[in-house]
């Protein structure tokens, strides 16, 4: 897709991601940095906020369309969505709100990124037995390797929708519906694919997905989707008068959640971050994922095409339905950490990650908004970075 079919001219990118005027930002699998129209609706939420209470009526106009703009991203019911970050909170929420048995197991990945693993790694205090996947090659988490790993006991399982160093996308809807002909439940850290991917929760129990990577949006707000089936299986596990009905904010001698989503945000909310998560939701609905997403298949096509003429080596999927936008490589004299800080000083903003064996890796992750001109250049410092480093 050109994108001159994104953008009317190069005037309109640069005026929309202001970091494309001064740098090269390849690190949206990090923190990404704010388009302008997050950091305007921030700024006009924060003066009117010197005018009226943070609460004011139209705060809680936004607060409702975040809701329905994140559910429609992601196929979920407004009703369905708890606006809270980051996504370790959601997380947390899943594993710390099932009433849970000794001898249940979940099954996750260990070298999934931490906030994916220590919420479930906890429960082995509660009894609970957690088993981990043994792919044959790293974040390869197949619809094969899941079935073969779960039994009679197997309770939960908590994946990535994309692993965050090599680039692997699970076939979510896959994995869902066989986990849920077995009446076991599906958790996803979806931070890596919403925004960029298309993520459908139709065979999803649970997920969370901070604002701050592919959703362009600001840090500590995002979506936590519990299915609706599951409100009763899944108690809050953090209480407070937002999630609690107290009728005229008087206390009651029982608790009883609200009806919706909601039961699971205990006070008041990240009401900045929601004013800036709903713009860039509003600026991907219009751009639309599916076309977000071939976008990002050409630009991987074009880096690819860069780093294999440099001879590096490519961690992860490099093309087809499992690629994603991260691209993990190592130079072939390494130097890895000298070379980030020649990119970062010349302008490339990259990631630098590490395995578990203590190999250090590049990571480029680029967006949709991202030129091939820029790729085109990054690549150039990066082969100037090579020379100089080795």
């Amino acid at each position: 897709m050109p994108l001159n079919d994104l953008f009317k001219d190069e005037a309109e990118r640069l005026s929309l991601f202001p970091i494309a005027q001064k740098k090269i930002f390849l690190a949206h699998a990090a923190v990404t940095a704010l388009p302008r129209c997050a950091a305007d609706a921030m700024a006009e939420y924060a003066y009117a906020s010197c005018d009226d209470h943070q609460e004011f009526e139209g705060f809680i106009t936004t607060m409702k369309e975040t809701r329905h703009l994140a559910g429609k991203m992601i196929g979920a019911k407004p009703s369905e969505i708890a606006l809270l970050g980051p996504t370790s909170l959601g997380l947390s929420l899943f594993a710390n709100g099932i009433n849970w048995n000794p001898g249940d197991e979940v099954v996750c990945y260990l070298d999934d990124y931490p906030a994916n693993v220590y919420p479930w790694l906890d429960l082995q205090r509660k009894g609970v037995t957690v088993r981990f996947l043994e792919p044959s090659e790293p974040g390869v988490i197949t619809p094969q390797l899941v079935a073969s790993s779960i039994n009679e006991k197997t309770r939960l399982v908590a994946l990535a929708s994309c692993n965050f160093l090599t680039g692997y996308r699970i076939d979510i809807d896959a994995i869902g519906k066989m986990l849920g002909e077995r009446d076991i439940l599906f958790s996803l850290d979806a931070i890596q694919t919403c925004g960029a991917f298309p993520t459908s929760v139709e065979h999803v129990d649970f997920l969370s997905a901070d604002a701050h990577k592919w959703l362009l949006g600001p840090m500590a707000i995002g979506i936590v989707y519990v299915k609706e089936k599951n409100f009763d299986l899944l108690r809050p596990s953090l209480l407070g008068a937002w999630n609690v009905q107290s009728p005229d904010y008087i206390t009651q001698r029982e608790i009883n959640f609200h009806p919706t989503a909601r039961r699971y945000e205990p006070g008041v909310l990240n009401a900045s971050g929601i004013v800036g998560f709903k713009s860039v939701l509003e600026l991907l609905d219009n751009v639309g994922i599916e076309p977000i997403a071939r976008r990002l298949r050409e630009l991987k096509s074009h880096l690819i095409e860069g780093l294999d003429a440099l001879n590096c080596e490519i961690l992860g999927p490099r093309d087809g339905l499992e690629s994603s936008s991260i691209t993990t490589f190592t130079p072939p004299a390494g130097n890895v950490a000298a070379i980030l800080r020649h990119l970062n000083k010349s302008g490339v903003i990259a990631s630098c990650r590490k395995d578990r064996s203590g190999n250090e890796f590049l990571r480029f992750s680029p967006h949709f908004y991202n030129s091939e001109e820029e790729i085109t250049r990054a690549l150039e410092i990066l082969s100037v970075g090579m020379l100089s480093n080795t």
